[in-house]
């Protein structure tokens, strides 16, 4: 197989295992907590953590590195240094890894004083460009510069967020749309690849294991020769509600750890298509 893994692309390797050339990447989520970044200065700026490197830019008159206590008090769960709005105008920021990743969450901290609601916040996801899905969240105990988890989860992997304010408060009047954030965690997208496997004949599309499954399963592969590959997902009636694979492959056995968190209850179709192959299995999520 000519694409070789570079250990420095995939964060947190807390398992190694070399069996007849396979190679197994586990990852564990990776923490920002930007106490290392330096103090005072604007965006754009680049951060590494765990072999992860995220590079941060911003919208308006974008953000900067700032102590957590800067506003004269620390907001719950905020320390060290965090990011910090650079004026009370609306700023998005955009997050961009030098690798894919599946797993994105930020804490937030919107600028509210007493209110009995709260604004929405937005997190889009993009892989080279391409939108992937998004999610948004809505603190959960409003009032005084309230505290909330922004994230996201595709099993496709994605390479860059965006942040963004995406709605006041509904009836609150004392507020600004800004946010500080701190404590992002990413995780690197699991995939195991067999390189060493040159007796690879004929494609393959393995039924996946557990099934039916929640929270996880695996999903299983076989490219005998280089070939643009594409592996999705569809629901009952058909519907594409998931793009996993979507480019070129060499040959290889592939596995893919796929997590069930943007997706219901259900009986799910997965199909890969590699040239003028083509199969479909069924799985089923249990939540």
């Amino acid at each position: 197989m000519k694409d070789k893994l570079r250990l420095s692309n995939f964060a947190a390797l807390v398992f190694l295992n070399l069996i007849l050339g396979s190679v197994q990447i586990y990852s564990q989520p990776v923490l920002f907590d930007f106490d290392n970044a330096p103090l005072y200065t604007s965006f754009p700026i680049d951060q590494t953590a765990g072999g992860i490197t995220a590079h941060f830019t911003a919208t308006g008159q974008g953000y900067s590195i700032q102590n957590a206590n800067a506003l004269g008090f620390t907001p719950t769960g905020f320390s060290g240094r965090i990011l910090y709005p650079n004026s009370i105008y609306l700023s998005d920021i955009t997050i961009q890894f030098d690798q894919l990743i599946s797993d994105f969450s930020i804490l937030y901290c919107c600028q509210e004083l007493g209110c009995d609601d709260a604004a929405t916040m937005k997190v889009t996801a993009y892989k080279n460009g391409a939108l992937i899905g998004f999610n948004t969240r809505t603190a959960t105990y409003p009032g005084t510069y309230p505290v909330d988890t922004l994230k996201c989860s595709f099993a496709q992997g994605f390479n860059s967020v965006v942040l963004h304010y995406q709605q006041r408060p509904p009836t609150c009047q004392d507020y600004g749309v800004i946010y500080l954030a701190d404590k992002m965690q990413v995780t690197s997208l699991v995939v195991n690849v067999n390189s060493a496997n040159s007796n690879i004949t004929n494609f393959g599309l393995v039924q996946n294991y557990p099934n039916p499954f929640n929270p996880s399963t695996t999903i299983k592969y076989f490219i005998p020769t280089k070939n643009f590959v594409t592996l999705k997902i569809y629901d009952s009636k058909g519907t594409e509600v998931m793009t996993i694979v979507n480019e070129y492959k060499d040959t290889g056995e592939y596995e893919i750890q796929l997590n069930n968190t943007n997706l219901s209850s259900g009986v799910y179709y997965y199909k890969l298509i590699a040239g003028d192959f083509s199969e479909t299995k069924k799985m089923i999520i249990l939540k």
